[in-house]
């Protein structure tokens, strides 16, 4: 049996520049300001290796089952575009895409946030009861807040 795929997406307007928020999305360090999952444990272990920023940077992290273990990279690192591979090893294994797209609009930046990948046997059993919107669209959205509020308040 195939894998099917899923894919979620969630869109803000940021009043703030294609390049601000490209600094926050394009630098692993900066993703402590807004990301949805910096605060599910303190005390995670994080890493981070590769180029500093943009192409090539690298960020792992191991945490607890909240926050799990898993490793991110920069594949792609454009003016409007920044694309990741994701991969979690905890608390289940999954590989996924995660792409930002910045368009400038008049009132500042509209930011989409799309995560797709294969839904594996596990995931597929677990979507009868859960779907993947409801388990990560609200991370999303959370995290498109504080990203928000990071870039304009900067």
């Amino acid at each position: 049996m195939a894998d099917k795929s899923f894919l979620i997406t969630r869109e803000t307007t940021i009043a703030a520049t294609p390049e601000r928020i490209h600094a926050l999305l394009a630098d692993f360090h900066e993703w402590q300001k807004w990301s949805p999952w910096e605060g599910l444990d303190p005390a995670m272990d994080r890493t981070y290796a590769g180029t500093g920023s943009g192409v090539g940077a690298v960020y792992a992290w191991k945490g607890n089952s909240k926050a799990g273990e898993g490793r991110m990279e920069i594949l792609e690192s454009e003016k409007r575009h920044v694309g990741v591979d994701l991969l979690f090893a905890a608390p289940m294994k999954a590989h996924n895409r995660v792409d930002f797209t910045l368009t400038p609009v008049a009132d500042g930046t509209q930011v989409q946030w799309a995560m797709t990948g294969p839904q594996n046997v596990v995931m597929r059993i677990m979507s009868r009861f859960w779907s993947m919107e409801k388990l990560v669209g609200p991370d999303m959205d959370k995290g498109l807040a504080q990203l928000k509020r990071a870039a304009e308040t900067a």
